[in-house]
């Protein structure tokens, strides 16, 4: 079997947005048997909530989808992880700035995308921050 495809969902603190859009498309690719060819993770820019839960409205917006974010403890994105993931789904512009800085040799750009790239319909291709009521 090859390889299981790498994806990371990245945000500022790895509280709200990433570990939703993680649980989001886990649980799409579970449903369509696939989970054996992904590996999917989510980390934050920042540091201050490295092993905090998740955000409780995030949780219970979870969990109005019949989700469930009990299990997430917050990361860090670190520069081992542009090598490492295949694919990296950041939430706003800033998480774009903070990860691409992390990429010295401007090696690993083209793995790293704004998740809303994908929206047919953006706004600003920016996902809200909710900890700050965006």
């Amino acid at each position: 079997m090859p390889d299981p495809i790498r994806i990371q969902f990245v945000c500022l603190g790895n509280i709200c947005r990433s570990p939703l859009a993680k649980t989001v498309f886990r649980d799409k690719v579970e449903s369509a048997g696939l989970e054996e060819h992904f590996e999917i993770a989510s980390s934050g820019t920042g540091r201050w909530h490295i092993g905090d839960t998740a955000d409780d409205r995030m949780c219970e917006t979870a969990q109005r989808n019949d989700l469930s974010l009990e299990d997430h403890r917050a990361s860090q994105f670190e520069a081992e992880d542009l090598a490492r993931y295949d694919h990296i789904f950041v939430m706003d512009k800033s998480n774009l700035n903070d990860v691409l800085h992390l990429d010295e040799d401007d090696e690993y750009g083209g793995k790293v995308r704004l998740f809303r790239e994908f929206d047919p319909e953006p706004d600003d291709y920016q996902v809200p921050d909710p900890y700050h009521g965006g």
